[in-house]
């Protein structure tokens, strides 16, 4: 039971009548004491008794995406021996209250309500519990009972399909190639003089007796492609909120591709790294994904790469539009050598351009539906 501020304030006016009244001798102030404090009773009166429910909430759907209907549905059933009283029942949405009416039940009785949920932000929206409120017309005093437990609403961010598009850039047969040189590997890079204690299995006889002398062969290391995606969630990246949105579908829609490849991926996003062991999971967290004054902005991104993922061989930064291009060759510098960069400016309504220097490639997208564009032009 919960006294409302409401029902404070007429116990303290109703208790300063009763004791002034009776001290000055004033009758009409102490009827209105007597008053207020009837009108306190009853109102503590009508929250005694509880109802005997048992509630159910079913979601439709646990996962959608912006946009989609996401429905849900409470069933009210009446568990007593006799009818129930009306009583209304409070369905917290998110930092809203929807409040359903519940008639009278008899014994037995169910009563049904469907209930919509907007879906139009990408968001994490906590639905319940339930709770039914027992209180007077005034709201001086309430008594709530929860019925069920908070369920989550992922509604996930749009994203592309990329199949085909990304063949070269996040999928591989024997690994990537790295510019690091080693004496046994798989990508031939050239050949050298002989030295005491080389693995003779290496070398390469017909140049050998060409030239007269022992030559084996180099190789560039190669490595399993492992991709890192590194989100930037400083707000001051970003000049409005859709281009933060952008770049979350672009990470969101890259990393689901990489995951049904079943190639190695990071994704780094706020305080930690996101779930990516399947699909549904890495979108999921992706749905709670936000920016924060104390988040990594696009100078940065870097360094979080080779701190957290040193390993990756693809890595690929997103952030918005406000950082200038030093900015970003800034953040990309201190990507591990020998990784491949594709640094990403997420601005809406901005023409697609891709630009490749050496192992950095820098583009920018304006739209969603030109990711798929943008990768097949990251490997021209």
């Amino acid at each position: 039971m919960r006294v409302s501020p409401l029902g404070w304030g007429v116990a303290v006016v109703a208790a300063a009548g009763l004791v002034v009244g009776r001290w000055l001798g004033w009758l009409e102030l102490a009827a209105v004491g007597v008053g207020l404090a009837a009108v306190l009773v009853v109102a503590l009166l009508m929250t005694l008794g509880r109802a005997r429910y048992r509630v159910d909430l079913d979601m439709a759907d646990r996962r959608v995406q912006i946009g989609e209907r996401a429905v849900g549905r409470i069933e009210v059933t009446n568990r007593a021996r006799r009818r129930s009283l009306p009583s209304r029942i409070e369905l917290p949405v998110g930092s809203n209250v929807a409040e359903l009416g519940v008639p009278s039940l008899a014994p037995g009785g169910t009563h049904d309500e469907l209930f919509a949920i907007p879906t139009d932000r990408r968001a994490v929206v906590v639905v319940g519990p339930v709770r039914s409120v027992r209180g007077d017309p005034l709201g001086l005093v309430r008594r709530s009972v929860l019925w069920t437990t908070p369920e989550d609403l992922f509604v996930h961010p749009r994203v592309v399909p990329l199949a085909g598009a990304s063949a070269g850039l996040l999928r591989d047969l024997e690994g990537q190639s790295t510019r690091e040189i080693t004496d046994a590997d798989l990508s031939f890079h050239a050949l050298r003089d002989y030295v005491a204690g080389d693995d003779r299995r290496y070398i390469h006889w017909r140049t050998t007796a060409r030239r007269g002398q022992l030559m084996v062969k180099q190789f560039e290391d190669t490595r399993r492609t492992q991709t890192v995606l590194a989100l930037a969630t400083d707000p001051a990246d970003y000049a409005h909120e859709d281009e933060f949105e952008l770049a979350v579908s672009t990470a969101a829609s890259i990393g689901v591709q990489v995951i049904r490849e079943e190639r190695g991926l990071a994704v780094l996003a706020g305080p930690g790294s996101l779930r990516v062991s399947t699909p549904p999971r890495l979108l999921d967290d992706c749905s709670g994904v936000g920016t924060s004054a104390t988040g990594a902005g696009a100078t940065l991104l870097g360094r979080r790469v080779t701190r957290e993922a040193p390993d990756a061989t693809v890595a690929i930064l997103l952030t918005g539009s406000v950082p200038d291009d030093s900015d970003l060759r800034l953040g990309a510098r201190y990507v591990p050598h020998g990784t491949r960069t594709l640094v990403v400016r997420c601005t809406r309504g901005e023409e697609l351009g891709v630009r490749t220097q050496g192992a950095l490639t820098l583009a920018t997208i304006g739209d969603l539906a030109d990711l798929p564009r943008l990768l097949r032009r990251a490997l021209a």
